[in-house]
Protein backbone atom coordinates (compact mmCIF):
# COMPACT_ATOMS: atom_id res chain seq x y z
CA UNK A 1 0.00 0.00 0.00
CA UNK A 2 1.72 3.48 -1.11
CA UNK A 3 1.30 6.14 1.57
CA UNK A 4 2.18 9.62 1.96
CA UNK A 5 4.00 10.30 4.63
CA UNK A 6 3.26 14.36 5.22
CA UNK A 7 3.48 14.71 9.14
CA UNK A 8 4.54 12.28 12.21
CA UNK A 9 6.77 9.57 11.97
CA UNK A 10 6.50 5.85 11.44
CA UNK A 11 5.77 3.71 14.53
CA UNK A 12 6.74 0.28 13.79
CA UNK A 13 5.63 -2.40 16.55
CA UNK A 14 7.81 -6.20 15.87
CA UNK A 15 6.60 -8.72 18.41
CA UNK A 16 8.03 -12.47 17.78
CA UNK A 17 5.56 -15.32 17.77
CA UNK A 18 6.59 -18.03 20.79
CA UNK A 19 4.75 -21.08 18.89
CA UNK A 20 5.73 -20.58 15.49
CA UNK A 21 8.95 -18.06 13.85
CA UNK A 22 6.48 -16.35 12.10
CA UNK A 23 6.27 -12.69 12.75
CA UNK A 24 3.45 -10.30 13.30
CA UNK A 25 4.07 -6.82 12.27
CA UNK A 26 1.87 -3.78 12.76
CA UNK A 27 2.59 -0.65 11.25
CA UNK A 28 1.28 2.47 12.05
CA UNK A 29 1.79 5.43 9.50
CA UNK A 30 -0.08 8.70 8.47
CA UNK A 31 -1.32 8.54 4.68
CA UNK A 32 -3.47 11.40 4.69
CA UNK A 33 -3.47 14.86 5.77
CA UNK A 34 -6.29 17.20 4.36
CA UNK A 35 -6.80 21.18 5.39
CA UNK A 36 -9.71 21.96 5.74
CA UNK A 37 -9.60 25.68 6.45
CA UNK A 38 -6.71 27.63 7.94
CA UNK A 39 -8.81 29.65 10.26
CA UNK A 40 -5.68 29.71 13.58
CA UNK A 41 -8.17 31.15 15.55
CA UNK A 42 -10.86 28.86 18.19
CA UNK A 43 -14.39 28.39 17.41
CA UNK A 44 -16.44 30.80 19.32
CA UNK A 45 -18.46 27.64 20.91
CA UNK A 46 -15.49 26.80 23.09
CA UNK A 47 -16.09 26.94 26.38
CA UNK A 48 -13.95 25.96 29.69
CA UNK A 49 -17.14 26.52 32.31
CA UNK A 50 -20.40 24.37 32.30
CA UNK A 51 -23.42 26.05 30.46
CA UNK A 52 -25.83 25.35 33.68
CA UNK A 53 -24.58 23.98 36.72
CA UNK A 54 -26.64 20.68 37.73
CA UNK A 55 -29.09 20.95 40.18
CA UNK A 56 -29.15 19.99 43.62
CA UNK A 57 -31.09 16.06 43.83
CA UNK A 58 -34.36 16.52 46.21
CA UNK A 59 -33.21 12.49 46.82
CA UNK A 60 -29.95 11.62 48.44
CA UNK A 61 -29.86 7.67 47.74
CA UNK A 62 -28.03 5.64 50.13
CA UNK A 63 -25.93 3.31 47.93
CA UNK A 64 -25.94 -0.46 48.81
CA UNK A 65 -23.26 -3.04 47.04
CA UNK A 66 -26.70 -4.99 45.59
CA UNK A 67 -28.20 -2.33 44.30
CA UNK A 68 -26.24 -2.81 40.83
CA UNK A 69 -27.81 -6.66 41.03
CA UNK A 70 -31.86 -5.55 41.18
CA UNK A 71 -33.71 -6.09 37.84
CA UNK A 72 -35.37 -3.19 36.27
CA UNK A 73 -38.95 -4.28 37.76
CA UNK A 74 -37.34 -4.01 41.47
CA UNK A 75 -35.63 -0.97 40.65
CA UNK A 76 -39.17 0.42 39.99
CA UNK A 77 -40.93 -1.13 42.56
CA UNK A 78 -38.12 0.43 45.38
CA UNK A 79 -39.20 3.93 43.20
CA UNK A 80 -42.52 3.57 43.91
CA UNK A 81 -41.67 2.96 47.64
CA UNK A 82 -39.56 5.58 47.88
CA UNK A 83 -42.24 8.13 46.59
CA UNK A 84 -44.78 6.85 48.32
CA UNK A 85 -42.22 7.44 51.73
CA UNK A 86 -41.09 10.79 50.44
CA UNK A 87 -44.93 11.79 49.81
CA UNK A 88 -44.31 15.49 51.61
CA UNK A 89 -41.74 16.26 48.85
CA UNK A 90 -44.06 15.89 45.66
CA UNK A 91 -44.90 19.25 45.98
CA UNK A 92 -41.19 20.85 46.20
CA UNK A 93 -40.79 17.77 43.56
CA UNK A 94 -42.91 19.70 41.44
CA UNK A 95 -41.85 23.04 41.45
CA UNK A 96 -38.12 22.20 41.19
CA UNK A 97 -39.21 20.21 37.88
CA UNK A 98 -40.73 23.83 36.38
CA UNK A 99 -38.16 25.86 37.71
CA UNK A 100 -35.24 23.44 36.04
CA UNK A 101 -37.55 23.40 32.67
CA UNK A 102 -37.44 27.71 33.11
CA UNK A 103 -34.12 27.57 33.57
CA UNK A 104 -33.48 25.34 30.27
CA UNK A 105 -34.99 27.45 28.35
CA UNK A 106 -32.05 30.08 28.19
CA UNK A 107 -32.06 32.59 25.72
CA UNK A 108 -30.53 32.34 22.30
CA UNK A 109 -28.46 34.75 20.57
CA UNK A 110 -31.37 36.49 19.25
CA UNK A 111 -33.22 36.99 22.60
CA UNK A 112 -35.45 33.97 22.42
CA UNK A 113 -36.29 31.15 24.61
CA UNK A 114 -34.57 27.74 23.65
CA UNK A 115 -37.43 25.95 21.97
CA UNK A 116 -35.97 22.45 22.76
CA UNK A 117 -39.07 20.53 21.23
CA UNK A 118 -39.02 22.81 18.36
CA UNK A 119 -35.90 22.48 17.45
CA UNK A 120 -36.33 18.99 17.04
CA UNK A 121 -39.59 19.24 14.83
CA UNK A 122 -37.74 21.80 12.80
CA UNK A 123 -34.86 19.19 12.07
CA UNK A 124 -36.82 17.14 11.08
CA UNK A 125 -38.90 18.80 8.93
CA UNK A 126 -36.01 20.21 7.42
CA UNK A 127 -34.59 16.56 6.56
CA UNK A 128 -37.26 15.33 5.26
CA UNK A 129 -38.11 18.53 2.48
CA UNK A 130 -34.96 18.37 1.54
CA UNK A 131 -33.19 14.78 1.97
CA UNK A 132 -35.43 12.61 2.51
CA UNK A 133 -38.42 13.61 -0.61
CA UNK A 134 -35.13 14.55 -2.49
CA UNK A 135 -33.59 11.21 -2.76
CA UNK A 136 -36.34 8.85 -2.73
CA UNK A 137 -34.08 6.38 -4.61
CA UNK A 138 -31.55 6.37 -1.81
CA UNK A 139 -34.18 5.60 0.81
CA UNK A 140 -36.11 3.08 -1.03
CA UNK A 141 -33.09 1.13 -1.03
CA UNK A 142 -32.58 1.60 2.42
CA UNK A 143 -35.56 0.31 3.19
CA UNK A 144 -34.53 -2.93 1.56
CA UNK A 145 -31.15 -3.34 4.16
CA UNK A 146 -27.77 -1.61 4.87
CA UNK A 147 -24.40 -2.64 3.49
CA UNK A 148 -21.92 -0.24 4.78
CA UNK A 149 -18.52 0.37 3.43
CA UNK A 150 -17.17 1.85 6.41
CA UNK A 151 -17.58 0.85 10.59
CA UNK A 152 -16.55 3.80 12.29
CA UNK A 153 -15.67 4.36 15.94
CA UNK A 154 -15.82 8.20 16.59
CA UNK A 155 -15.99 10.16 20.17
CA UNK A 156 -19.65 10.80 21.54
CA UNK A 157 -18.60 14.81 21.96
CA UNK A 158 -21.08 17.21 20.27
CA UNK A 159 -18.47 18.72 18.07
CA UNK A 160 -17.62 16.39 16.04
CA UNK A 161 -20.24 14.32 14.10
CA UNK A 162 -18.31 11.70 11.58
CA UNK A 163 -21.45 11.83 9.50
CA UNK A 164 -21.26 15.57 9.50
CA UNK A 165 -17.45 16.43 9.40
CA UNK A 166 -16.62 13.11 6.87
CA UNK A 167 -20.31 13.99 4.96
CA UNK A 168 -21.27 10.61 4.91
CA UNK A 169 -24.55 9.42 3.80
CA UNK A 170 -26.61 7.07 5.06
CA UNK A 171 -26.29 3.51 4.64
CA UNK A 172 -22.56 4.76 4.05
CA UNK A 173 -21.12 4.10 7.90
CA UNK A 174 -21.92 1.94 10.29
CA UNK A 175 -20.75 4.47 13.80
CA UNK A 176 -20.17 3.44 17.16
CA UNK A 177 -19.37 6.55 19.49
CA UNK A 178 -18.72 6.71 23.35
CA UNK A 179 -16.47 8.42 25.18
CA UNK A 180 -12.91 9.40 23.95
CA UNK A 181 -13.50 6.75 20.90
CA UNK A 182 -12.27 4.06 22.94
CA UNK A 183 -12.55 0.36 21.11
CA UNK A 184 -11.67 -1.92 24.35
CA UNK A 185 -9.86 -5.05 23.83
CA UNK A 186 -11.98 -8.23 23.48
CA UNK A 187 -13.74 -9.25 26.50
CA UNK A 188 -17.51 -11.26 26.26
CA UNK A 189 -18.59 -9.61 29.39
CA UNK A 190 -16.87 -6.31 30.60
CA UNK A 191 -17.14 -4.75 27.02
CA UNK A 192 -19.92 -6.45 25.33
CA UNK A 193 -21.55 -3.38 23.83
CA UNK A 194 -18.67 -2.12 21.87
CA UNK A 195 -17.49 -6.12 21.38
CA UNK A 196 -21.24 -7.10 19.66
CA UNK A 197 -21.08 -3.79 17.54
CA UNK A 198 -17.83 -4.78 15.96
CA UNK A 199 -18.61 -8.25 15.53
CA UNK A 200 -22.52 -7.21 13.60
CA UNK A 201 -20.20 -4.84 11.55
CA UNK A 202 -17.07 -7.32 10.34
CA UNK A 203 -19.59 -10.75 10.19
CA UNK A 204 -22.98 -9.59 9.02
CA UNK A 205 -22.47 -5.87 7.33
CA UNK A 206 -19.15 -7.30 5.79
CA UNK A 207 -17.47 -3.72 6.47
CA UNK A 208 -14.40 -3.03 4.69
CA UNK A 209 -13.11 -0.67 6.71
CA UNK A 210 -12.60 -0.05 10.54
CA UNK A 211 -11.57 3.70 11.15
CA UNK A 212 -10.96 4.87 14.51
CA UNK A 213 -11.31 8.76 14.60
CA UNK A 214 -10.09 10.74 17.61
CA UNK A 215 -9.80 14.46 17.81
CA UNK A 216 -9.00 17.50 19.68
CA UNK A 217 -10.10 18.96 22.79
CA UNK A 218 -11.51 15.66 23.89
CA UNK A 219 -12.65 16.13 27.12
CA UNK A 220 -12.32 11.69 27.67
CA UNK A 221 -8.57 12.29 27.18
CA UNK A 222 -7.99 15.10 29.29
CA UNK A 223 -9.71 12.70 31.81
CA UNK A 224 -7.13 9.96 31.20
CA UNK A 225 -3.91 12.14 30.49
CA UNK A 226 -5.28 13.83 34.41
CA UNK A 227 -7.39 11.42 36.56
CA UNK A 228 -4.58 10.17 39.65
CA UNK A 229 -5.34 6.57 39.50
CA UNK A 230 -4.22 5.85 42.98
CA UNK A 231 -7.02 4.05 44.23
CA UNK A 232 -9.99 6.60 44.57
CA UNK A 233 -12.27 7.75 42.39
CA UNK A 234 -14.57 10.60 41.42
CA UNK A 235 -16.68 9.04 38.46
CA UNK A 236 -18.93 6.33 38.36
CA UNK A 237 -17.85 5.18 35.00
CA UNK A 238 -15.43 7.88 33.27
CA UNK A 239 -12.09 7.00 34.83
CA UNK A 240 -12.61 3.03 34.52
CA UNK A 241 -13.69 3.62 30.77
CA UNK A 242 -10.65 6.04 29.55
CA UNK A 243 -8.47 3.60 31.43
CA UNK A 244 -8.26 1.52 28.27
CA UNK A 245 -5.95 4.14 27.02
CA UNK A 246 -3.47 3.81 29.33
CA UNK A 247 -1.22 2.36 27.55
CA UNK A 248 -0.95 6.11 25.20
CA UNK A 249 -0.99 7.46 28.54
CA UNK A 250 2.30 5.70 29.76
CA UNK A 251 3.89 6.07 26.30
CA UNK A 252 3.06 9.79 25.87
CA UNK A 253 4.26 10.44 29.30
CA UNK A 254 7.53 8.84 28.96
CA UNK A 255 8.04 10.64 25.30
CA UNK A 256 7.04 13.70 26.45
CA UNK A 257 7.04 14.28 30.09
CA UNK A 258 7.40 17.75 31.13
CA UNK A 259 5.03 19.59 28.74
CA UNK A 260 2.11 21.44 29.51
CA UNK A 261 -1.09 19.35 29.95
CA UNK A 262 -2.76 20.57 26.54
CA UNK A 263 0.36 19.31 24.72
CA UNK A 264 0.00 16.12 26.24
CA UNK A 265 -3.43 15.44 25.87
CA UNK A 266 -2.88 16.51 21.91
CA UNK A 267 -0.17 13.82 21.96
CA UNK A 268 -2.64 11.14 23.70
CA UNK A 269 -5.51 11.99 21.79
CA UNK A 270 -3.67 10.19 18.52
CA UNK A 271 -1.76 7.99 20.88
CA UNK A 272 -5.28 6.42 21.96
CA UNK A 273 -6.51 5.93 17.91
CA UNK A 274 -3.22 3.57 18.24
CA UNK A 275 -3.98 1.36 21.03
CA UNK A 276 -7.43 1.48 19.80
CA UNK A 277 -6.34 0.24 17.00
CA UNK A 278 -4.12 -2.36 18.65
CA UNK A 279 -7.13 -3.36 20.65
CA UNK A 280 -9.10 -4.58 17.18
CA UNK A 281 -6.37 -7.13 16.22
CA UNK A 282 -7.59 -9.21 20.08
CA UNK A 283 -11.07 -9.51 18.51
CA UNK A 284 -11.11 -13.21 16.38
CA UNK A 285 -13.34 -12.25 13.61
CA UNK A 286 -11.51 -9.15 13.12
CA UNK A 287 -7.81 -10.84 12.42
CA UNK A 288 -9.43 -13.16 10.42
CA UNK A 289 -10.60 -10.32 8.19
CA UNK A 290 -6.67 -9.22 8.26
CA UNK A 291 -5.57 -12.03 7.47
CA UNK A 292 -7.89 -12.70 4.05
CA UNK A 293 -7.35 -9.29 2.41
CA UNK A 294 -11.33 -8.54 3.23
CA UNK A 295 -10.84 -5.75 6.12
CA UNK A 296 -8.60 -2.89 6.80
CA UNK A 297 -7.61 -0.77 9.81
CA UNK A 298 -7.34 3.02 9.89
CA UNK A 299 -6.71 5.87 12.14
CA UNK A 300 -8.04 9.00 11.64
CA UNK A 301 -7.75 12.69 13.44
CA UNK A 302 -10.07 15.49 13.46
CA UNK A 303 -8.67 18.95 14.69
CA UNK A 304 -11.51 21.05 14.48
CA UNK A 305 -10.02 24.07 16.10
CA UNK A 306 -7.57 24.55 12.89
CA UNK A 307 -9.86 22.63 11.00
CA UNK A 308 -7.63 19.39 9.54
CA UNK A 309 -7.78 15.62 9.57
CA UNK A 310 -5.17 13.66 9.85
CA UNK A 311 -5.54 9.67 8.67
CA UNK A 312 -3.41 6.74 8.66
CA UNK A 313 -3.43 3.26 7.60
CA UNK A 314 -2.35 -0.63 10.16
CA UNK A 315 -0.70 -2.66 8.03
CA UNK A 316 -0.57 -6.30 9.52
CA UNK A 317 0.52 -9.18 7.97
CA UNK A 318 2.53 -12.75 8.66
CA UNK A 319 5.91 -13.59 7.61
CA UNK A 320 6.80 -16.66 5.67
CA UNK A 321 7.95 -18.78 8.51
CA UNK A 322 12.30 -19.73 9.02
CA UNK A 323 13.72 -22.65 9.77
CA UNK A 324 17.04 -23.01 11.41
Amino acid sequence: MSTASINGCYLTSISPSTQSSSIRRLTLRPSIVAGLNSSPSPPSLIRNRPVFAAPTPLLTPNWREDMGNKSYEEAIEALKKLLNEKGELKATAAAKVDQITAELKTASSDGKPFDSVGRLKEGFIHFKKEKYEKNPALYAELAKGQSPKYMIVACSDSRVCPSHVLDIQPGEAFVVRNVANMVPPHDQTKYSGTGSAIEYAVLHLKVQEIVVIGHSACGGIKGLMSFPYDGSTSTDFIEDWVKIGMPARTKVQGEHGGQPLGVLCTHCEKEAVNVSLGNLLSYPFVRNGLVNKTLALKGGYYDFVNGSFELWSLQYGLSSSLSV
